[in-house]
């Protein structure tokens, strides 16, 4: 039987759980449909999702087909939860993505489909919710064709719309040969020779989804059922099977941890290729790091997804979605086995941060312990301990999530905590080349060791590069590697305070101590370098040059769509102003004006907030991260250091070694 590993995407609200609940119980997974106002529903298992309705975490669970056993991963919808979509990306055969057809397509809708336009998942449309007042068919197809610009192909129409009797009609039209024969030559041909068989049609569907050249489009009712058991047949028919060679050198990717009642980790992974097994011994680790530098770990138990729940088994092979025991260290996007395909960032990273408030009898390390475990969850919840005021920081896609963190925190952990308002987070980018050095032994470095450091601004999204300019066999190589690892970390925190995420950095001075010992006695580190001594000295060194070189705060910029009445133009114009927007273009769809451009990111909040009065409730703001922009307005934002601040040489020496050298 093949397996096939669908994701099911959607904007917050549109029915994505409950199609999956309807999916399982038209497979004969579960016997009672279970109700997301309810609670009861299969994939959100979470306390806090019944609670609240929405889905938090992705959550797997498989159903049988006739020739096909579908491995269906439920995503969260709600956008300040997209790092758990952006994880399950990587491990898809194919999607299908849900569109609520009283609301159409909406900001979320638009970040999915082209996020998998661009990695090329073959994914069907499910316009959801014919059955409900207000829903429509040709107007959310017209509007897929415009708002989404991709290639669709009608599989059907509905019938009824807006009532408990509405239905799903298959067939397709006229529109699909079009669409179809665009993008097969041959298909074409045969069109203008006299015609096409049903027979080939449905081939050529068929061959151009499973390419993501087109995308099948499907009307129903994830509650009544209507158009359900035609998806299904999309799904089986349509939809690509999982590759993999079981008999290969075993590769998988780890897209969720978890951990157990008794606090050990469970990996989730997906097998690109070979087969893993109990008591195997794998490595794992960062896929890019060469092997000999890659963990390894014993599977001490594995299970695999079936029929509604997973079951425990003793070996499983490619194509497969496992959760593994007894890897202790691994993290999200670590590979098992041979680097398979590389963990990459699909969506922007969060840009809002917050500090997290203790309540009263609250234990800071308690609460520190658990927000690392949150993170080894999350990734991108990036947690900044500041030893100096004593406080924790996190970041953040919105304020649901701090609402979510709050009550994870008071849930699982019995921690009460309360949160600082929610900040802006900033980059740093360098706006010149400059280098510095210290010499071991000479003018004050009370460190035996001479650094030199070269830094030069890089384009955005390349990350920081480490080179040498020096011998490699100058020295020992621990003590390079001390300061490449120093360097990465010391560009956490530029001249104020942000990351630098993007720059060259070339070590252009080398020099240590040798080991020193006397007679009859022991290594003397007193003469000697170490790696502590490279540690100390790089910050001091590459602050300097980044002090030389220069830096300017970005902060991250939104690209807004705005539709509102064309008669409020006058007045939404100079309020966007105000705010620091950047229309880029303007434009009518009958008697809306449209327009788009870039608005600050802490200024997002404010928009939505004023944009109801000022369009007479009738406004529709879609926004989401674009890019980073220099701050042209007010203050520059600065961030409180968390290190040992090697801006000032004098403070940093007493911190790292108790004294000011001379």
């Amino acid at each position: 039987m093949h397996l096939l590993n669908l994701g099911i995407l959607a904007h917050v609200d549109a029915g994505k759980t409950s199609l999956t609940e309807r999916l399982l119980h038209t497979a004969g997974v579960i016997d009672e449909l279970g109700s997301v106002d309810d609670g009861s529903t299969t994939t959100d298992s979470l306390a806090l999702e019944r609670q609240r309705g929405i889905t938090i975490k992705s959550a797997v669970v498989s159903f049988p087909l006739d020739g096909v056993t579908v491995n269906l991963i439920d995503t969260p919808g709600h956008p300040d939860f997209i790092a758990e979509v952006e994880r399950v990306l990587g491990v898809l055969d194919g999607a299908v993505l849900v569109v609520s057809a009283v609301e159409g397509v909406q900001a979320q809708t638009r970040v999915l489909m082209r996020t998998l336009r661009r990695l090329r998942i073959p994914t069907l449309v499910f316009v959801n919710k014919i059955d409900r007042r207000g829903a429509r068919d040709d107007a959310v197809l017209a509007q897929l064709a415009r708002r989404l610009a991709v290639p669709l192909v009608p599989m059907g129409r509905a019938a009824a719309l807006g009532t408990r009797a509405a239905r799903f009609l298959p067939g397709l039209g006229p529109a699909a040969l079009d669409t179809l024969a665009d993008r097969d030559d041959a298909l074409l041909a045969a069109y203008l020779d006299g015609g096409v068989p049903d027979v080939r049609l449905r081939a050529a569907l068929a061959d151009q989804t499973r390419r993501s050249l087109v995308h099948p489009v499907y009307f129903g009712s994830a509650v009544t059922g209507a158009g359900v058991p035609d998806l299904i047949a999309g799904i089986e028919r349509l939809l690509p099977a999982a590759a993999g060679d079981p008999a290969g050198p075993l590769s998988a990717t780890v897209f969720k941890v978890e951990r157990g009642p008794a606090g050990e980790k469970i990996a989730y992974a997906r097998l690109f290729s070979g087969t893993l097994g109990v008591r195997d011994r794998v490595l794992f680790g960062d896929g890019r790091a060469a092997q000999e530098g890659r963990p390894e770990g014993r599977v001490t138990a594995l299970s695999v997804f079936e029929r509604g729940t997973d079951r425990r088994q003793e070996r499983a092979g490619a194509g497969r979605i496992v959760k593994a025991w007894g890897l202790g260290g691994i993290r999200i996007g670590d590979a098992l086995g041979a680097p398979g395909r590389a963990y990459v960032h699909h969506f922007a990273p969060p840009t809002l941060e917050t500090v997290v408030v203790p309540g009263p009898g609250t234990d800071r390390r308690s609460l520190h312990l658990a927000l690392t475990q949150l993170a080894e969850q999350d990734p991108l919840i990036d947690v900044r301990h500041d030893e100096v005021r004593q406080e924790t920081s996190v970041s953040l896609y919105g304020e649901v999530q701090k609402e979510v963190i709050q009550a994870t925190l008071a849930d699982e952990y019995g921690l009460d905590v309360a949160f600082r308002e929610t900040t802006t987070i900033c980059v740093e980018r360098l706006t010149g080349t400059a280098g510095a050095v210290e010499f071991n032994k000479k003018d004050g470095n009370p460190f035996l060791a001479t650094v030199g450091l070269r830094v030069e601004p890089a384009p955005p999204g390349t990350g920081v590069g480490f080179r040498l300019e020096v011998e490699l066999g100058s020295m020992p190589y621990a003590f390079f590697k001390a300061v490449e690892d120093t360097v990465r970390e010391t560009l956490g925190q530029g001249l104020h305070g942000w990351r630098i995420p993007d720059c060259s950095v070339t070590m252009t001075h080398s020099g240590y101590s040798p080991r020193q010992s006397h007679a009859h006695q022991g290594f003397d580190k007193s003469m000697s370098s170490t790696g502590y001594d490279f540690r100390g000295l790089t910050p001091l060194v590459l602050t300097e040059a980044l002090r030389r070189a220069g830096t300017r705060v970005h902060e991250p910029m939104h690209r807004f769509r705005l539709e509102a009445p064309a008669d409020t133009l006058g007045a939404l114009l100079p309020v966007l102003a105000g705010l620091g927007a950047v229309p880029q273009r303007t434009g009518t769809e009958g008697m809306l004006a449209v327009l788009e451009g870039a608005v600050p990111a802490a200024q997002v909040h404010g928009l939505e907030q004023r944009l109801p009065g000022l369009t007479r409730g009738e406004g529709e703001l879609e926004t989401a991260f674009d890019h980073y922009a220099p701050v042209r307005r007010g203050p520059v934002p600065e961030r409180p250091r968390t290190d040992h601040n090697p801006l000032s040489r004098k403070e940093y020496l007493l911190n790292v070694t108790g004294r000011v050298a001379g």
